[in-house]
């Protein structure tokens, strides 16, 4: 297939794309910058140049192509709502690019916030997650022609490189000269080793169903009592607990985010899918690469 695919030189994307170029696929990035387009091009990559502002190159990406993948997301936390918002028009766009045509148009969610505090499954609607209105946009178009699914992330995607939430925990340890969790640190984070995550979006991309919704988990949750003990270990820094009250005042924005139980399966999508995740646990991937 031709696939456009947003967030092509993230962390994940990047991945996705050396993942279908060696299933025989061809890829068209977008890429907003000098440097993106040159990385694709080094690929052997079709660039398109543009951003997830520019609707109309989202919709030539998507008129041109035989499927589409959508990964990149603007992460400004300062404005979060704002970033939620383009990500709805971005969706809309893609999605009315290829209503009629039965083409895949598959786009990232994230599991955090689905179901707190519960083991969350593919049949689960968002309970508190900024995403949820997305996830409706994009599986409304199953009903106007297109293969549309979604496919929520672990709020840990992670592999050597990774640029997301682990090391901005580890920095802010280095910071406060301790590693902290909330309470008793036993709240779970799902985990997925990005090289897994890839794999998983190419079989949805050739296997997918339309109107379905999957899981991109391997860790069901890894206790955040556990992440700061590896990262304080490593460190040499003591491992303490901060009290709810404090966890803004420690975490900064991340502060609510540290304490979130959100616990999750897949076991429906590697059953559906055929998925069977091999790689490395998130612990050993902390130990070993992100030091």
């Amino acid at each position: 297939m031709r696939v456009f695919i947003t967030g092509a030189t993230g962390f994940i994307g990047l991945a996705i794309v050396e993942d279908l170029l060696a299933a025989g696929h061809q890829i068209v990035g977008l890429a907003r910058s000098d440097k993106s387009a040159k990385l694709l091009e080094s690929l052997g990559v079709e660039v398109l140049r543009g951003s997830l502002e520019d609707l109309d190159s989202l919709k030539r990406g998507a008129t041109d192509s035989d499927a589409v993948i959508h990964c990149a997301f603007i992460h400004d936390f300062s404005d979060y709502a704002s970033s939620v918002k383009k990500d709805q028009l971005a969706i809309q766009t893609l999605g009315a690019a290829l209503e009629g045509t039965n083409r895949p148009l598959i786009v990232t969610s994230g599991i955090m916030g689905v179901s707190p505090n519960r083991l969350a499954t593919e049949q689960d609607q968002p309970e508190q997650s900024p995403r949820a209105l997305p996830e409706e946009i994009t599986l409304s178009f199953s009903s106007k022609g297109v293969r549309s699914s979604v496919i929520r992330l672990a709020p840990s995607v992670h592999d050597k490189g990774d640029p997301q939430l682990i090391p901005i925990f580890i920095a802010l340890a280095r910071e406060k000269g301790v590693s902290a969790y909330v309470g008793d640190g036993l709240n779970r984070w799902p985990a997925v080793h990005r090289v897994d995550t890839a794999q998983l979006y190419r079989l949805v991309l050739e296997k997918g169903a339309a109107g379905a919704t999957y899981h991109g988990i391997t860790e069901e949750g890894v206790a955040f009592r556990d992440i700061a003990q590896v990262i304080g270990k490593q460190l040499n820094i003591p491992v303490v607990s901060k009290p709810i009250e404090e966890a803004v005042d420690h975490f900064g924005w991340l502060g609510n985010f540290a304490s979130l139980d959100s616990p999750a399966s897949s076991k429906q999508t590697q059953q559906e899918l055929g998925w069977h995740p091999s790689q490395i646990s998130l612990l050993a991937d902390l130990e070993q690469n992100y030091f």
